[in-house]
C-alpha cells in the first residue's frame, strides 16, 4: 500500500499557510477597486500553495509530484504579483522583501521535499 503523507505535519504546508495569512493581512490594505483584480489574483495564488499540498498529500507520491509542481508554480505567479502591487505602491519595500524572502525560503523547501518523493 502507498505511503500517504499527513499535511498538517508537513513543514511546507504550514509554511504555505503562514505565508497565505500573511498575505491576507496585507490585502486588507489593497484599494477597493483592486478588490476583484490583483488582490484576488494575489489571493488564489497565496491560497493554492497550501491547498495543493493539502489535496496532494492523499495521492500518491507520483501523483503528489504533479500537486507540488502546481503549488510552486503558484508561489512563482505570486511572486510576479507582488512586484506588480509594489510598483502601483499598494505594498512598501519591506513588505515585499519580508514577503519575498518567505515565499522564496517556501520554494526551496518545497523542491526539497519534492525532490525527496520517490
Amino acid at each position: 500500500m502507498a505511503t500517504r503523507h499527513n499535511y498538517k505535519k508537513l513543514k511546507i504546508w504550514r509554511l504555505g499557510l503562514e505565508i497565505s495569512n500573511e498575505i491576507s493581512d496585507v490585502l486588507i490594505e489593497f484599494p477597493k477597486h483592486e478588490r476583484y483584480d490583483l488582490a484576488s489574483q494575489i489571493s488564489k495564488c497565496s491560497v493554492s500553495m497550501p491547498s495543493n499540498i493539502a489535496e496532494g498529500s492523499a495521492r500518491t507520491d507520483k501523483s503528489f509530484k504533479h500537486f507540488l509542481d502546481i503549488s510552486l508554480g503558484s508561489s512563482f505567479e505570486l511572486g510576479t504579483q507582488l512586484l506588480v502591487a509594489h510598483h502601483r505602491k499598494y505594498i512598501n519595500d519591506n513588505q515585499l522583501i519580508k514577503l519575498e524572502d518567505k515565499i522564496e525560503e517556501w520554494q526551496k523547501m518545497t523542491m526539497g521535499f519534492q525532490n525527496g518523493l520517490d
